[in-house]
């Protein structure tokens, strides 16, 4: 019976598509999901980028389609008519010159029409075939950008999500320390070497401590679901992130002597490309006052007779064969406006680009900053932190040796467990400004 039961499941392994297979391990993360991972499954699964990924494709559908008229253009036509009165027609006598009316045709005609036309000069055309290439870079820039913006979010609440995890595992470290004090408390107040003041505040710091746990721990689970909306993970699936705290803080350096340029900005990129379609526009518009040119053939199989049932009987085949040139003559001064708007946008978008490069010129100098502050302020709290630590391992001491009192041991776990905290907290601003640096650089990588 085993044997059976698992041939059916290779069996239904091998008829079973490789998307149905590959569903479980595509729709969810690892046990434990490295920033690295969430940023690539974010790239894959995050709305936004799927979104643009289709609107790439709906651009080169869009680009298919505008060029597709330069192919001949083939349709056919039917049509049955009935004449309930024939039209008729003034027709000279042969003798008398008088014009008589004559009625003439069938009173049943049927048309079977083909036609061809060929655009050999068309603007519409011809902008579509120029700015084709455009529109594609276009279309990739936005997805680019789109991608640069999920990077950063899911890297910002990635860390978000670990500092507030960290935080919690400080305390948890924080009340082991201090239940280990609050016990040595109680049994030096009873065995009369303390006062109950001792105890009593062991159980103070004790108190305050589990309840800034609580406060982390309840705010791990919303930090969760926030870092799930912005990969694009389902809400209800297991996720669990991991990191380690010597690499995160061995990332935190950046290069602080490169030179800003905003050509390497998606913003900049895209504005250029912009420009590329404006001035394509402007071409455009100039090509108003040259002719549409067409050639078109047609063959027509013409049945007229007056008895329905025999019309189909016989036919009259006609065909042709031309040229077409249609030409606007005076339209009111409205290609020379249209022609002057597209010139004007051209001129705007320029101021476009000098306001984004200024912009570009404060954002770095104002994240460059930040960044050299909070390293700064990182580098010091970790030091505070070494000391804090030896500071308490003194006091601690001492405190057991019947040197220091319990308030002077409250004091120094008080200052370690927020230089700890602080230590963290002063890593996550450093890693958020690095971000800031390397957009604002225009070096965000995914």
């Amino acid at each position: 019976m085993k044997k059976v039961f698992i041939g059916f499941l290779l069996i239904l392994g091998w008829f079973l598509p490789p998307a149905v297979l590959a569903q479980k391990t595509s729709d969810s993360l690892a046990k434990q999901a490295f920033l690295t991972d969430c940023i690539q499954y974010a790239l894959e699964h995050q709305p936004i980028v799927r979104q643009s990924v289709i609107d790439q494709e709906i651009a080169e559908r869009t680009i298919q389609s505008a060029l597709a008229a330069w192919y001949p253009q083939i349709a056919g036509s039917y049509n049955l008519l009935h004449y309930l009165k024939l039209p008729v027609t003034l027709i000279p006598d042969a003798t008398t010159g008088e014009r008589r009316p004559v009625a003439l045709g069938a009173q049943n005609t049927s048309t079977v029409s083909f036609s061809l036309t060929q655009s050999i000069f068309n603007r519409d055309l011809l902008l579509a075939s120029q700015t084709a290439d455009a529109y594609r870079v276009q279309a990739t820039q936005v997805t680019n950008r789109n991608k640069i913006d999920v990077v950063v979010n899911v890297s910002k609440a990635f860390y978000d999500l670990i500092l507030t995890q960290r935080q919690a595992d400080i305390l948890t470290e924080d009340i082991t320390r201090l239940q280990r004090s609050l016990q040595d408390a109680t049994n030096q107040y009873q065995g009369g070497i303390v006062d109950k003041t001792d105890p009593q505040r062991a159980r103070i710091a004790l108190n305050n401590s589990l309840a800034q746990r609580k406060q982390f721990r309840d705010q791990v689970s919303g930090k969760y679901q926030v870092l799930k909306q912005l990969m694009g993970y389902p809400p209800n699936a297991q996720l669990s992130v991991a990191y380690d705290t010597l690499q995160l803080a061995n990332e935190a350096s950046v290069d602080t002597l490169q030179l800003v340029n905003p050509q390497n900005r998606i913003e900049y990129q895209l504005l250029r490309t912009q420009g590329q379609l404006l001035d394509a526009n402007v071409r455009y518009n100039r090509w108003s006052y040259l002719p549409t040119v067409n050639a078109n053939a047609n063959y027509n199989f013409l049945y007229q007779n007056n008895a329905l049932g025999q019309l189909y009987g016989q036919s009259f085949p006609n065909s042709l064969v031309g040229l077409t040139v249609a030409l606007p003559i005076f339209q009111g001064g409205r290609r020379i406006q249209q022609t002057k708007i597209a010139e004007l946008q051209v001129k705007r978008l320029q101021w476009d680009l000098a306001s984004l490069t200024s912009a570009v010129d404060a954002e770095y100098a104002q994240s460059l900053a930040n960044y050299k502050g909070n390293l700064g302020t990182y580098l010091a709290l970790r030091e505070n932190q070494q000391l804090a630590e030896e500071v308490y391992r003194v006091i601690n001491l001492q405190y057991r040796s019947g040197i220091k009192t319990y308030l002077d041991v409250t004091i120094a776990e008080a200052d370690l467990r927020t230089a700890r905290l602080n230590v963290f907290n002063a890593l996550y601003q450093v890693l958020v400004s690095k971000l800031d640096v390397q957009r604002s650089l225009g070096a965000i990588q995914f």
